[in-house]
Parts: C-alpha cells; sequence; structure tokens
C-alpha cells in the first residue's frame, strides 16, 4: 500500500500509477447480495442453472457490483494522511469491455488522473481498471471523482 503524508504530496503523484489491490474473488453469494440490494435479478446474474444454456454459460457478476468494488479493494492500493474525508463527487467515463464470471477472480489497479484545487479541498481523478486473471481485457474501467476534504 502506498502511504501519502498529505495532500500536496497525493497531489505530486498526479500521472502515477498508484499500485494494484490483492485478487479478489466474486461469489454467488456476494452477487446474490447485491441483487437483492439493488432488485437487479436478471437471471444473467442468479438463476445458475438457467444460466449454464445462456450466453456465457454461467452467471456473470453485475457490473455495477464490479464498479461498487472500488471502495474495498481501492483501499490497499492507497491512503492519505491528514484528511478528514473523502467525498464521491462524481463519475467520468465507465465501460464494462467483458463479463466477469462468478468464481472469477479480479484486481484493481489505480492511477490519479488528475488533482484540482477546490475551495473545499482538493478534486481528484482516478482511473480504476479490474483485470480479470487469466482474462486477456478488463473487466471494468471507471473514472471516479473524490473531493478529499482536510
Amino acid at each position: 500500500m502506498r502511504t501519502f503524508a498529505d495532500l500536496d504530496e497525493f497531489a505530486s503523484a498526479k500521472g502515477e500509477h498508484l499500485g494494484h489491490s490483492d485478487w479478489f474473488t466474486v461469489t454467488q453469494e456476494r452477487v446474490d447480495a447485491f441483487a437483492d440490494a439493488t432488485g437487479d435479478h436478471q437471471w444473467i446474474h442468479v438463476d445458475t442453472e438457467r444460466a449454464k444454456d445462456g450466453p456465457f454459460g454461467h452467471t456473470i457478476a453485475h457490473g455495477y457490483l464490479t464498479l461498487s468494488l472500488i471502495p474495498t479493494l481501492g483501499k490497499e492500493i492507497y491512503t492519505v494522511d491528514k484528511v478528514a474525508m473523502g467525498i464521491n463527487y462524481g463519475l467520468g467515463k465507465v465501460r464494462f469491455p467483458t463479463v466477469l464470471p462468478v468464481g472469477g477472480r479480479i484486481r484493481v489497479g489505480a492511477e490519479l488522473v488528475d488533482v484540482v484545487d477546490r475551495q473545499q479541498g482538493r478534486q481528484a481523478t482516478l482511473r480504476w481498471t479490474f483485470e480479470l486473471e487469466g482474462g486477456d481485457k478488463p473487466v471494468c474501467v471507471a473514472e471516479t471523482i473524490v473531493l478529499y476534504v482536510a
């Protein structure tokens, strides 16, 4: 994990790849819980028997489930000391180039794309790339925008 002493040191890493998370297995239980939380019970996600005959041959994780793992996996990559809070400001471009099969192992890499001063603190844009172990395409590439307040 990379630790930045403060927002100034963090901002100086603009343009750098910050590292990768550990590998993380996406289970059917997690997919089912996400379906319950969001109301998205499409059979390609939750019906393991029907999915065997579907387009992917197995159930797949929701794209938004993958996206929602940024806080869980991102905290393994970096931290910024002397910050009171980080507030989600929004998203930039988000793409899901390939599916994430249930049981697949993923990790995410983070790149600090931009940091700008705002009245309340510093606004950072990060690019997150989720890799599937053994895959040739990322399962998700997303830009998040976070406002850090010291």
